[in-house]
C-alpha cells in the first residue's frame, strides 16, 4: 500500500533561488576582494594619482585578466539583481520581457565598452 504524507502542492517557479543567491554572494565577495587589491596597488605606489599611475597598474597582464574576471562577475551580479527586480515588480509579461531584453543589451554594451577601455591601457 502506497501512502503519501503531506500536502500535494504544485511547486511553480524557475527553481534557481539558491543558485542565484549564492552567485550574488560569490560575485559580491569577488568584487570586494578586487577593490581591496586595487586599493593596495594604489596605496603602495607613491606619487600623484593620474593617467600614468592608472595605466601602470592595469598594464600588467595579470591585472587585466583579474579586471576582466571582475567585469564578468559584475555583469552577472547585475543581471541576477535586475532580473529578480523585473520578475518581482513588473507583472505584465510583455513589459517584463522588454525590460529584460533592454537590460541584457545594456549589460553586454557596458561589458564591451569596459573591456575595450581596459585593453587600450
Amino acid at each position: 500500500m502506497s501512502v503519501n504524507y503531506g500536502s500535494k502542492r504544485i511547486v511553480v517557479g524557475a527553481h534557481y533561488g539558491l543558485r542565484d543567491w549564492l552567485a550574488q554572494r560569490v560575485t559580491g565577495v569577488l568584487m570586494a576582494l578586487f577593490t581591496l587589491a586595487l586599493l593596495a596597488q594604489v596605496l603602495l605606489t607613491s606619487g600623484e594619482i593620474g593617467y600614468d599611475k592608472w595605466s601602470g597598474i592595469f598594464s600588467a597582464q595579470w591585472m587585466k585578466a583579474l579586471t576582466f574576471a571582475l567585469i564578468v562577475a559584475l555583469i552577472y551580479h547585475v543581471w541576477i539583481g535586475m532580473r529578480d527586480i523585473w520578475m518581482d515588480y513588473i507583472k505584465p509579461v510583455g513589459a517584463r520581457l522588454v525590460l529584460q531584453i533592454f537590460t541584457i543589451v545594456w549589460l553586454v554594451a557596458c561589458a564591451g565598452w569596459s573591456i575595450q577601455v581596459l585593453w587600450r591601457l
